[in-house]
């Protein structure tokens, strides 16, 4: 198990309090960041030029290019991880969904923060089977051939080996009865590492598929990875006062049971727990896009996690402890990685990386999932108390205007009004614009 420690990558220390962030301006907001993290100037005007990703490169990323596709990127502030500041990239479109992150962080700082742990990085591939009479005699030369098995994967990838990784162990998987006969599952277990691990634990599949076919004489078929990253897991915990939670309109007794409600109707309900998880990816996602990450394995993994007792559930717990303060606790798969892939090749999830200032794949993992709670947590928050559209349509208020045709100052003008007046639509947005622009 790894705590991403309070050095990080490179033992340098940051401040994600970043005082009056949100009411800066991007420029102001990227001078900050340089400074707070220790930017180059190469780095600045990788982030204030749009087109960072050159169309030769991605080009080279993807078949059939004709442009690039840019997104939203900002930085998430006030997350205190096992007792280490992180300023957090996040790449994402959807309103609020900073904002949020931020507060929660910065809710969850005065009570000491996240704190996170996670497994060793392991992958499975498989390796199915078919064409057998005896699958469960299969299974056990399977298993007999363990060593020979182990030693055919990791003949593959000398360099993960010299790393610490490597393929560690197996498992089979008997299916008696299918639409296809019986058929048998072999598991590789692999440490990849600081990698995601797909063509590591896919080439190793492929590596052992000639001697699983020996052994058992059926027909190997599939030879791919699982997303379901079970033994590659993040956890975070916050554990959060009725002081820290108060607000003006609600005491924090009165938050703390709105969440326990909220919890309880996801927990035991599917169609609200689609919903509720949908809320925690919004937290994770964009950081795993920042980064250059596959945020389809992710979220694949973690709807699977989620239903892996037979019934789609709450990814995230809430509960109190004996001292009466909310502890949440969110615990999924997390196949992150840090070399390999976009992560190497698109020069802003280069940079996202060195803003984290993570120094492995499984702190990487620590702190999305320490995103992901803080997400969740600000849904419940909302849900508990004033309802999640007063803040998100706020926000989106600036959505609104912008496509109602308002243009620099014009825009938070426009915004301001319809939030005041709980009414964000175009139209009126419009409207609002015309009687500016006529003074």
């Amino acid at each position: 198990m790894s705590k991403a420690g309070p050095a990080g990558a490179a033992g340098r220390q940051v401040n994600s309090r970043l005082e009056n962030y949100r009411n800066m301006s991007p420029e102001e907001r990227l001078d900050t960041l340089v400074k707070a993290v220790g930017l180059d100037a190469s780095d600045r005007a990788l982030l204030a030029a749009p087109g960072a990703l050159p169309l030769a490169r991605a080009n080279g990323m993807i078949e059939n290019v004709v442009g690039t596709f840019e997104l939203p990127l900002a930085i998430a502030t006030n997350f205190r991880i096992n007792g280490r500041d992180y300023l957090i990239p996040m790449a994402v479109e959807e309103p609020s969904i900073v904002a949020a992150a931020s507060y929660m962080a910065r809710i969850a700082r005065t009570c000491g923060g996240f704190e996170t742990s996670s497994t060793d990085p392991v992958m499975r591939a498989q390796v199915q089977v078919i064409g057998l009479t005896d699958p469960f005699g299969a299974r056990l030369e399977l298993l007999a051939a363990r060593d020979e098995i182990l030693a055919a994967a990791n003949e593959r990838d000398k360099v993960l080996i010299g790393l610490g990784g490597g393929c560690r162990d197996i498992e089979v998987h008997v299916f008696p009865q299918t639409p296809r006969g019986p058929m048998v599952v072999l598991h590789l277990l692999v440490d990849v590492r600081d990698a995601m691990g797909a063509n590591t634990v896919n080439t190793m599949a492929e590596t052992v598929a000639p001697i699983v076919e020996r052994i058992t004489g059926g027909t190997v078929r599939l030879r791919i990875l699982s997303n379901l990253a079970d033994r590659r897991l993040a956890r975070a915990r916050v554990c959060l006062t009725e002081e820290a939670l108060a607000t003006k309109e609600f005491s924090g007794r009165r938050i703390i049971e709105g969440i326990l409600d909220a919890y309880t109707f996801a927990a035991v309900d599917p169609y609200r727990a689609a919903t509720h998880n949908k809320g925690i990816m919004n937290g994770i996602d964009p950081v795993v896009v920042a980064t250059g990450n596959d945020w389809r394995a992710i979220e694949a993994g973690a709807h699977a996690w989620a239903a892996r007792d037979g019934r789609y559930t709450s990814l995230t717990t809430w509960e109190l402890d004996k001292d009466g303060r909310l502890v949440g606790t969110l615990e999924m798969p997390m196949a992150l990685g840090l070399v390999g892939g976009a992560t190497k090749t698109h020069p802003l999830a280069q940079l996202a990386l060195r803003i984290l200032g993570v120094g492995s794949a499984q702190e990487l993992a620590e702190v999305a999932v320490a995103v992901g709670l803080a997400q969740n947590m600000a849904a419940l928050r909302a849900l508990a108390t004033e309802g999640i559209q007063r803040g998100h349509m706020a926000l989106h208020a600036r959505n609104i205007a912008i496509v109602a045709g308002a243009v620099g100052e014009e825009i938070d003008k426009v915004a301001s009004e319809l939030a005041a007046a709980h009414d964000v639509r175009t139209d009126r947005a419009a409207e609002i614009l015309a009687r500016l622009r006529k003074r």
